[in-house]
C-alpha cells in the first residue's frame, strides 16, 4: 500500500467517527482550544483531546501552541485527499446521467 493510500485510509476512519466530524465543524472557521471544543460537542476534555489527536495523525486538523494552551484547526490539504479521492468518483456519475439523459431524449423524439 503506498503512503497516500495509507494516509487516506487513515483519514476516512477518522471521518467515520460521528464526534470527530463534529469537532471539525467547531474548529473549522477559527481555532479553538480543547476545553471549547469539549464543551461545543459536549465530550469531556480527555476525550475530546483523544478525537482531537486522532485528526492531527490523519492530517486533518493541526494545532498550535498560545501559551499554555493547544489551538487545533482544520488542515485544509488533509481535507484535500479525501476530496481529491471522492472527486474521482464524479466522472463516471455524469457520464452515467449524460447518457441516461440522452437515451430519454432519444426516445422522446422518436
Amino acid at each position: 500500500m503506498s503512503a497516500e493510500a495509507a494516509d487516506l485510509d487513515l483519514a476516512l476512519r477518522a471521518l467515520a467517527d460521528g464526534n470527530r466530524r463534529a469537532i471539525l465543524r467547531v474548529i473549522r472557521s477559527t481555532p479553538r482550544p480543547v476545553g471549547e471544543v469539549a464543551d461545543e460537542v459536549g465530550l469531556s476534555q480527555q476525550a475530546a483531546s483523544h478525537h482531537l489527536r486522532a485528526l492531527s495523525r490523519a492530517g486533518l486538523a493541526t494545532s498550535t501552541r498560545e501559551q499554555t494552551r493547544h489551538l487545533y484547526m482544520v488542515n485544509t490539504d488533509g481535507l484535500a485527499a479525501v476530496r481529491s479521492y471522492l472527486d474521482g468518483f464524479w466522472p463516471t456519475k455524469l457520464a452515467a446521467l449524460k447518457a441516461a439523459v440522452e437515451a430519454h431524449e432519444e426516445k422522446q423524439d422518436g
